[in-house]
């Protein structure tokens, strides 16, 4: 990579010991200093609430809006402002019709949130669950395809898609823009959770055109917990929420005529906001983290961990690791399985040396940020070495 492309470590900018190696974003990101700054100031309005005035309810909500519809190349109209990747989804399923037979697809060990509301959709419709199985997308070469057995599930009796952009326990990657073209050449419904890419990975809507797309900013947006973001297509905006809240409303920026009640919604996927969306303290976090996604550029970002990764995947084989070929992973998010299996104590033996990955399934999950640099590398090969003793 060039010196434009590469983005270097950004630790700096986050409050992390250096003792700590932390290459667990999949789980939760740290939060910059900036962010951490902008929630401690809006704790302190909110301990002064003579400080606040009817118009900050709806100035920062706007403007984080805003941003987040900058990262999926979005306009601030097509997004609601949502406390989880559940609560986003069941925003999805209430507004998507299944019919009697129809099927919704999702995948194998699959994120729960993305799971649960479409059980319930298919159990209350007479619909049915079509899970792809990781034997349907192995290929000969070893390779889990998952984009090619996902198309082929999709037929003409398929109501709904629901996937990831890459999968939460082993990072494989699937290619929305071929499962949004399938979708749509059979008239399905395309639901999608990006908590584990949307801000490492490059997303444009009107390339995969999905009909909602949901994501929480406690991971790879670097953001708080219990706030998130929900796309929704223009067809999709004029749905029943999940909540008849009164900031939705049409007038609601007239404190003095709340009473005044109104059917109408403020417009686009306002409908679907979250009650007390106006949180003073989380909503400045995310606004601070978003922007600085957005001078970072998610594209340099991607290219930045892919090229870190890659690196730690060639080192890994020597001590008999392998992870998704590169074609079929996600560049940020790493899988490592390794050929006498993870041992029970793996976790253990590397917390005891201040280092921090996960273990999902038979793979050890290894999920480094910008905030990670070639120091971390070498403490966590170190301290693997000295769990495969």
């Amino acid at each position: 990579m060039t010196k434009t492309d590469h983005l270097g470590s950004q630790r700096h900018l986050f409050d992390i010991p250096r003792e700590i190696v932390w290459m667990n974003c999949a789980y939760m990101s740290p939060l910059m200093t900036p962010a951490v700054a902008a929630g401690e100031e809006g704790i302190r309005r909110k301990a002064h609430p003579w400080s606040l005035s009817p118009p900050d309810f709806f100035s920062e909500p706007e403007a984080t809006r805003a941003l987040f519809g900058r990262l999926v190349n979005a306009p601030a109209e097509a997004v609601a402002i949502v406390p989880s990747a559940s609560y986003g989804i069941s925003v999805a399923a209430a507004n998507t019709p299944v019919s009697a037979g129809q099927s919704i697809v999702l995948l194998e060990d699959q994120f729960p949130s993305n799971v649960y509301a479409w059980r319930r959709k298919a159990a209350e419709s007479g619909g049915r669950v079509r899970t792809v199985t990781r034997s349907e997308a192995s290929g000969a070469n070893g390779a889990t395809d998952w984009t090619s057995a996902l198309v082929s599930a999709i037929d003409d009796d398929t109501a709904v898609v629901a996937a990831p952009n890459c999968l939460w326990t082993d990072g494989s990657l699937i290619d929305l823009e071929a499962v949004g073209e399938a979708a749509r050449r059979h008239g399905a419904a395309l639901v999608l959770d990006l908590t584990q890419s949307a801000g490492v990975m490059p997303f444009d809507v009107s390339a995969v055109q999905p009909d909602f797309a949901v994501a929480a900013t406690y991971k790879w947006l670097l953001g708080p917990y219990s706030l998130g973001f929900l796309y929704a297509a223009p067809h999709r905006q004029s749905g029943r929420p999940l909540e008849e809240g009164w900031i939705t409303r049409a007038g609601s920026r007239d404190f003095a005529r709340l009473v005044d009640y109104q059917d109408d919604y403020e417009p686009g996927a306002r409908r679907y906001d979250m009650g007390e969306r106006s949180n003073f303290h989380l909503m400045p976090m995310a606004t601070a983290a978003l922007s600085q996604i957005l001078d970072w550029g998610v594209d340099r970002i991607a290219r930045t961990l892919g090229h870190r990764n890659r690196d730690i995947v060639e080192r890994a084989a020597g001590l008999g690791f392998s992870a998704p070929p590169e074609e079929f992973r996600a560049p940020h998010f790493l899988g490592l399985r390794h050929v006498g299996g993870i041992p029970a104590t793996l976790l253990d033996t590397l917390k005891d040396r201040n280092v921090y990955v996960s273990v999902r399934g038979d793979s050890i999950r290894v999920t480094p940020h910008l905030y990670n640099d070639d120091e971390d590398v070498e403490r966590f090969f170190a301290a693997l070495e000295a769990a495969l003793v």
